[in-house]
């Protein structure tokens, strides 16, 4: 089953560290739309939302304290839709991958997610270990 992320490289270090799980089948919308979408640097949910589905999200409850015991109705709302458009994006973003010949490489890229993350939790996270 394939699990759909926007940002996969942070979703996946989270859980990673705080469940000890390790997810695979990754698709991701934010390295999707970075491969498709040249043309801009705007590649956060809110704005491929509003660009590929016209949808206007809000996202007033993202500097909200998360780490409270109990969520507000606020927060579980925005959490929800943080997620329930990634479907439809996915779908968006692989008939744009197809059309550029960029699939191959973007299902490359997700499977060296899992490597990425492990770099990352490893101290890697803000060196380059290709750079010359």
């Amino acid at each position: 089953m394939k699990k759909i992320f926007h940002f996969a490289r942070f979703d996946l270090a989270v859980i990673k560290k705080f469940l000890g799980v390790k997810c695979e089948n990754i698709f991701c919308t934010k390295i999707a739309s970075k491969l498709v979408r040249t043309y801009t640097d705007r590649h956060g949910l809110k704005d491929l939302c509003k660009e590929m589905l016209d949808i206007d999200l809000n996202k007033s409850q993202q500097s909200s304290d998360w780490s409270a015991k109990d969520l507000s109705d606020n927060q579980l709302k925005y959490a929800s839709f943080d997620v329930v458009f990634l479907h439809d994006l996915k779908k968006k973003l692989i008939q744009m991958l197809e059309r550029e010949g960029r699939l191959n490489l973007s299902e490359k890229i997700f499977s060296f997610l899992e490597t990425r993350v492990d770099l990352d939790l490893s101290g890697w996270n803000d060196i380059d270990i290709f750079a010359h």
